[in-house]
């Protein structure tokens, strides 16, 4: 078995080592938070939005986390593991009932984990499918309730598809597991962050930096038959970066292969943040 290294509750070991109460409220509710911290080159990429983002997950849900340690613990996951390219991801859960109950006792112990794994940051080509939104109406918290979008996107893999592009009463929303973009022959478009949509930080980098080269990007409202009329899709992630869309299931759309465009807004991402990769 690989070892992959871990850390439970601030102890090292091999991920397959630890194990885990079934009343952990992780398990049994969802009732935690998590974050993707990738790394390039041994540089972490926007480690400080990353875990910006994890303290108002946090915030969201009342969890009281110790900042200072959990940099330490994602610190030595990324220097121990040796690994040149790959990602960190880190779970924050209220903790362990002594019974299964929905109303929490006030004086559960904070219940962390994480683990370091290899990535390979790789241009993509994905062929997605739209479906309706199912999610619950805080998309905005990064929580580990994910149902939602396990289920449409599983539906998708079906249709041999590889991603899905959500919306709710056909106003587009984001990606199963990414955030949406499209253009036209000049312009970015991106639906405008909301509680419906998490606020991704390789969304936030993109725009922060195509901005500064001088590229429009309009965030707005936008529904399927803005989509129609695209030229190029892309999702971005932290482990996809920016990853075209080759085609759309059951959507009519004109897609250009490697827009102009996109292949600027990508090769600007990737001279900034993945060494030109």
């Amino acid at each position: 078995m690989e070892k992959i290294l871990a850390v439970y509750n601030s102890r090292f070991s091999n991920l397959h080592e630890i194990k885990i109460s079934p009343l952990s409220r992780a398990y049994t509710f969802s009732d935690s938070v998590y974050e993707v911290i990738p790394f390039y080159n041994f540089e972490l990429i926007a480690f400080d939005k990353h875990i910006s983002r994890l303290r108002n997950s946090c915030n969201a849900l009342n969890l009281v986390l110790d900042f200072k340690k959990t940099t330490k613990e994602i610190l030595q996951l990324i220097s121990e593991s040796n690994l040149k390219n790959g990602y960190v991801y880190y779970q924050v859960s209220r903790g362990v009932d002594a019974i299964r109950s929905h109303i929490f006792n006030d004086n559960l112990s904070i219940e962390t984990f994480g683990y370091v794994v290899e990535h390979v940051f790789k241009s993509q080509k994905l062929k997605v499918m739209l479906c309706e939104d199912l999610r619950w109406k805080r998309c905005d918290i990064k929580s580990t309730s994910l149902l939602g979008n396990v289920m449409s996107m599983n539906n998708a893999k079906k249709k041999a598809c590889d991603e899905v592009i959500m919306h709710k009463e056909n106003i587009l929303t984001e990606g199963g597991a990414s955030n949406l973009f499209f253009t036209d022959d000049k312009t970015v478009f991106t639906p405008s962050i909301s509680t419906n949509i998490l606020p991704g930080i390789t969304r936030e980098l993109l725009i922060n930096e195509i901005k500064d080269a001088g590229i429009q990007v309009i965030e707005d409202e936008f529904n399927i038959n803005d989509l129609k009329n695209a030229e190029s899709i892309w999702l971005t992630s932290s482990t996809k970066g920016v990853a075209q869309v080759s085609d759309v299931f059951d959507l009519e759309v004109s897609l250009i292969e490697d827009h102009p465009l996109y292949l600027r807004c990508n090769k600007i991402f990737n001279e900034k943040f993945l060494g030109g990769c």
